[in-house]
């Protein structure tokens, strides 16, 4: 820094200029190479999970083990509600509190609805199906959520429920790394599999 040579204080000009480089310095370092290197990194140790963990078929993108999607045909697995209509750009939970009357009234209306599609008593229904996630586009569900399920699937695809009870088990993933989260199945990717059993019978 520049100091003026008769009082030996700081010019504000030098003082000035000292905080520009500063903050320059830090946002080339901060905002520039520190991010660069951080996704280069990403890419190439982690190149799938980098660009989204797109999940393809026949070449063409049909969703993202990370995002939840909605489906409602007797068919498919249903997911978790989402408060965020499994919109990635508008990620977020409802924010209800136990307490709350909405709330309430939604679990409520889909405990019923649930219990008459899955010829189930509501009682019998994991939280989860009734839980929305804290983003909103969960795109698991426990296995104890896809076994209920599994007679459904089966009748509406003609196929035997021992099958669909086997694609549960193959497409149950454990824990991250054997200890961080519960066992889950990835709504999408079983869909798929089943999609794919029709085309292979």
């Amino acid at each position: 820094m520049m100091t003026d040579s008769k009082t030996g204080t700081v010019t504000r000009s030098a003082s000035w200029l000292s905080a520009v480089r500063a903050a320059v310095v830090m946002i080339l370092l901060c905002g520039g190479l520190y991010p660069l290197l951080v996704t280069t990194v990403g890419k190439v140790m982690f190149p799938h999970q980098a660009l989204g963990s797109m999940i393809l078929v026949d070449d063409k993108i049909v969703g993202s083990e990370l995002v939840g999607q909605r489906f409602v045909a007797a068919e498919y697995f249903h997911g978790r509600p989402s408060a965020a209509s499994y919109d990635p750009f508008s990620v977020s939970g409802s924010n209800y509190a136990a307490s709350n009357p909405e709330l309430r009234t939604r679990v409520a209306e889909d405990s019923a609805a649930i219990a008459e599609r899955e010829e189930i008593a509501p009682t019998s229904i994991p939280v989860d199906l009734l839980a929305a996630s804290g983003s909103g586009i969960d795109p698991h569900i426990s296995p104890e959520s896809a076994i209920i399920q599994a007679e459904r699937v089966a009748r509406a695809r003609d196929i035997p429920i021992a099958r669909v009870n086997e694609l549960i088990a193959e497409y149950t993933e454990g824990p991250t790394l054997g200890i961080l989260g519960q066992p889950r199945v990835n709504v999408l990717k079983i869909n798929l599999a089943l999609d794919g059993e029709e085309l292979n019978e």
